[in-house]
């Protein structure tokens, strides 16, 4: 089974729940996918070989600080 845990984004208006799970992306050394609870927001963020994250793919409109909100809460999963 992939690795999933629970993820919490900031929103406009609320705060978005949801679940992200990691997943193999070819050309990147990690890649993870956060789906939300009601299906609002999906995004997909990866890292490249120089270690840095971006925005693969997801549903518009999209906030800048979401990678780096997800980024945290992976490096927390895995402690």
């Amino acid at each position: 089974m992939k690795e999933q845990f629970e993820a919490t984004l900031t929103g406009s208006d609320n705060s978005v729940d949801g679940i992200v799970t990691h997943i193999d992306m070819a050309g990147y050394t990690q890649a993870y996918e956060f789906q939300s609870i009601d299906g609002s927001l999906h995004l997909v963020i990866a890292m490249d070989n120089r270690g840095k994250w971006e925005r693969i793919s997801g549903t518009e409109p999209y906030f800048y600080g979401w990678v780096d909100e997800l980024v945290e809460q992976i490096a927390i999963s895995k402690h």
